[in-house]
């Protein structure tokens, strides 16, 4: 498939003078970083189960941003898509595909709905 975003990750000034590259494409989120050795995450899509967007006060000066990505994926776990250009536009994309891979896989995530335990008690212990 082809890829539909490619960023490599940025230092604190926005150069991208890293070893760690971020794309993805129709169906996988894929991880490459490294130099010497390399490697090469991939998630599938339908694996991503929840994205929040992160800006620190030098990444906004800079025009960046960190998406914190929960997923199940047994390799990568939750992981960061750190110190992207067009951070919100990347994150709204993304979170478009998950949500049609999600539903061509028929695949659902339960919410744990259960509150804090202090919400529905009679004070007895």
């Amino acid at each position: 498939m082809d890829l539909l975003w490619k960023e490599r990750k940025r230092i604190w000034c926005g150069l991208p003078l890293t070893f760690t590259v971020y794309s993805y494409d129709n169906e996988r989120f894929y991880v490459k970083s490294g130099f010497l050795n390399q490697r090469q995450d991939e998630v599938r899509l339908y694996r991503i189960q929840d994205l929040t967007v992160t800006r620190s006060l030098s990444q906004r000066i800079f025009g960046m941003g960190t998406i914190l990505v929960n997923s199940s994926d047994k390799t990568l776990g939750d992981f960061e898509i750190k110190n992207i250009k067009n951070v919100m536009d990347v994150k709204e994309q993304l979170s478009a595909l998950v949500e049609i891979q999600r539903d061509q896989k028929r695949v659902y995530t339960r919410e744990n709905i259960s509150g804090d335990s202090e919400a529905d008690h009679d004070d007895y212990m």
